[in-house]
């Protein structure tokens, strides 16, 4: 049971140890036949090269067919049925799958890091985490960065009871629209609503905290997940994506311009908004087993998961 759980959890050093099987190795012969592979795309930036990878990947023998998601979970779920054959998911994502029983869900690479600094209203500077005490503070509950601040604020020792969160569903854009009316004093999101809080003179990054620096979940922004069918039948393939996305990757964090680019083409942001997101990203694969195993820990004390499937 060990065994199969940090097997799903984290395939890539098994399967590629990421760069050495990436754009940094030799490209690869294309296969033939070719293979259809099935990518569930978000539209978040950080998962931009994906605007790409079709292109990139034809001539390596991979077919690629981008269907869009508009959360996390949809495609979570569609990985797991296997109805798409990638992913983008959630750091929490495979963890979530395994307390459920799920087991056809593994995680790949990730995809890259950036600092993560509350966005507070205009007047409210905070530089420790007590300054949020009795504060309202906007949150997605079970979203990847609200388990960033919940696990911050477990290691720093201030109790997340101490907060008035605010628990808001759906776009961030109904927390910048919040901050705006004076409804809570800051909030707690991902790109690129801070950026646009930021730009539209509605709030600032608390920049004297960063709660992408916990020990249990880190700075990853997100996950590619593959079906594990498919990376048992069509490993090869699995290879000349990941081959190709790495490409894609090295060329756009090549310049800050270059990745702005991108994120405005792939999300529809203007292109002074997409630069501000880009200026604080860095596309790229830094997670393993061992902080995955440790997120998990982490889901079970905060009591999102029911089940510890960190062992």
């Amino acid at each position: 049971m060990a065994t199969t759980r940090r097997q799903a959890m984290m395939a890539t050093a098994a399967l590629l140890a990421a760069r050495g099987a990436g754009a940094s190795a030799a490209k690869p012969a294309p296969l033939s036949p070719p293979v259809k592979l099935t990518l569930g795309a978000n539209t978040v930036p950080h998962v931009s090269p994906f605007q790409y990878i079709a292109d990139e990947a034809r001539p390596l023998g991979v077919n690629v067919e981008v269907v869009k998601f508009e959360r996390y979970a949809d495609t979570r779920t569609a990985l797991a049925s296997g109805s798409i054959d990638m992913g983008s998911i959630g750091p929490a994502d495979v963890p979530i799958a395994l307390s459920q029983g799920l087991k056809t869900i593994v995680a790949l690479m990730g995809v890259g890091i950036s600092p993560k600094n509350p966005i507070v209203a205009k007047g409210f500077s905070p530089t420790k985490w007590e300054d949020f005490a009795g504060k309202r503070v906007g949150v997605a509950p079970g979203s990847a960065v609200w388990f960033q601040f919940a696990a911050t604020l477990i290691e720093a020792g201030f109790p997340y009871s101490k907060i008035q969160p605010i628990n808001m569903q759906g776009a961030g854009t109904v927390m910048v629209q919040s901050l705006q009316r004076n409804d809570i004093d800051a909030f707690i999101g991902w790109e690129p609503f801070e950026s646009m809080a930021v730009n539209q003179g509605v709030g600032v990054r608390a920049e004297a905290l960063d709660y992408s620096k916990s020990k249990a979940v880190g700075a990853e922004l997100g996950l590619v997940g593959v079906n594990r069918n498919f990376l048992t039948t069509q490993r090869e393939a699995v290879k000349r994506f990941v081959w190709a996305y790495l490409a894609i990757q090295d060329r756009l964090m090549a310049s800050k311009e270059a990745l702005a680019t991108a994120i405005a083409a792939y999300t529809g942001l203007p292109t002074e908004l997409a630069r501000s997101v880009a200026a604080s990203m860095t596309l790229g694969q830094s997670l393993t087993l061992d902080p995955m195993k440790r997120q998990a820990a982490t889901f079970a004390q905060l009591g999102v998961l029911t089940t510890d499937v960190s062992a």
